[in-house]
């Protein structure tokens, strides 16, 4: 049976990386769509485990080729996911989980219509601008930026399959990991007519 697709995406600095690192550390059949990057490594941050680091001509390459399924740019950056990356986890059995912005998110959904959108979301627009401020790894006007893009984000977030706050961490986990359930639940039944009677 081939996995699913679940794309979660949602503003900056609202929590969505920290759901997703949990959801793959605990559980074993998701796996991480590893998306590609323009942009320099952050500290901390390893090849193949956060991105795939690509230098702009390569990026350039794939584009050229229509090897991605989707891609973005982002503050000067481009971010995409190779259709391939895609196709060799589902055909393992892996549910295929993506760490989009909101965009992607949606144009991912127009070449996969089966997979669930998720958007996480921050509790209020204060917040958002407390955590971003609480990284300190962005200048006054990167700040000023994201929170713009964050208001035009937000508007779209009607048109997401599912939506979780996250307020408090623990509360939106295991709300994040009840969507997934039921999804993909329905999902396998979906593909397999039998599976109810079991």
């Amino acid at each position: 049976m081939s996995g699913g697709l679940v794309v979660v995406a949602g503003p900056s600095g609202s929590g969505k990386s920290t759901l997703l690192k949990r959801l793959l550390a605990e559980v074993p059949r998701f796996a991480w769509a590893g998306a590609c990057t323009t942009r320099a490594p952050r500290a901390g941050e390893q090849e193949g485990r956060e991105y795939y680091f690509l230098a702009d001509a390569e990026f350039d390459r794939h584009v050229e080729a229509g090897e991605f399924a989707e891609w973005e740019a982002f503050f000067g950056n481009r971010y995409g996911t190779l259709k391939a990356e895609i196709q060799r986890l589902r055909q393992a059995g892996r549910h295929v989980v993506f760490d989009l912005d909101v965009k992607g998110a949606l144009s991912l959904k127009a070449l996969y219509p089966e997979a669930l959108l998720v958007f996480v979301e921050p509790p209020s627009l204060d917040v958002l601008e407390e955590r971003l401020r609480g990284r300190g790894s962005e200048s006054e006007e990167q700040v000023a930026l994201r929170l713009s893009r964050s208001r035009e984000e937000l508007a779209l977030a009607p048109r997401f399959d599912v939506r979780v706050v996250n307020d408090e961490l623990e509360t939106s986990y295991h709300e994040l990991l009840r969507c997934l359930g039921d999804h993909l639940r329905l999902t396998e039944e979906a593909e397999d007519p039998h599976a109810q009677d079991a």
